[in-house]
């Protein structure tokens, strides 16, 4: 059966130093669920097992018991080149997403030819109660839509979210981070109107600075806009 072989494939390539430092970096996962399997190792998993006719059987299996199982369902996703067939096992999948690094680690390599028909879900998912599938959401406009089929409405639409989730606001930011790199124009008034609220506001100035794409001009620019804590 692929998932007893899956298993016993991740705890042959176990590493216990990197499970205790993964476990410390991810710390919404169940205790004593990381196995210790780094990413390339992963990957090279995903990719022999999504040539598997049986892969199904894996992907099916949900919840899975081992943050690094959803690691591997990640990656498999990530190789799946139909995008109709990639979007329904997505969409079974990202309601048991539980952590930042599967969420932002799953990047289904089909998505970057089929924009106009991945926005549809975009919006829908970004409208989740779901944490990390509104997070997904956020991060798959960053990645796909602040270059070539960049849209001004995507900042509003992101600038729009509300949470107190610690992990929805700091995608926000990322993004917003991103958007002052790539899209400085468009992005900075968001910053100077106080759109965000303002640990994400503030937190999204800090990751521009900290970046290398942002002129040494506009980061000078950014940190005056910081909004100071009463």
């Amino acid at each position: 059966m692929i998932v007893d072989e899956i298993r016993k494939d991740l705890f042959a390539n176990q590493d216990v130093k990197y499970r205790d430092f993964q476990s410390k970096l991810t710390p919404t996962i169940e205790a004593n669920t990381a196995i210790g399997v780094r990413t390339p190792v992963l990957r090279k998993l995903a990719k022999d097992y999504s040539k598997r006719q049986d892969v199904d059987d894996f992907l099916a299996d949900l919840p899975h018991k081992y943050f690094d199982e959803n690691q591997l369902h990640a990656f498999i996703l990530s190789e799946i080149k139909d995008f109709d067939e990639c979007i329904g096992k997505l969409e079974r999948f990202l309601p048991f997403v539980d952590n930042w690094a599967t969420c932002d680690q799953m990047s289904p390599k089909c998505f970057k030819k089929n924009h106009e028909k991945l926005l549809p879900y975009l919006n829908k998912w970004i409208k989740s109660d779901d944490i990390y599938t509104v997070r997904f959401a956020i991060v798959t406009f960053m990645s796909h839509f602040l270059d070539g089929d960049f849209d001004e409405g995507y900042l509003k639409l992101v600038s729009d979210i509300k949470s107190d989730e610690y992990y929805i606001n700091m995608a926000i930011a990322w993004y917003f981070a991103t958007a002052l790199a790539k899209q400085y124009d468009k992005t900075i008034p968001y910053i100077e109107n106080k759109t965000l609220d303002v640990w994400t506001h503030n937190k999204a100035i800090q990751k521009s600075i900290e970046s290398y794409r942002v002129t040494a001009e506009h980061k000078e620019y950014l940190k005056s806009l910081k909004i100071k804590k009463a």
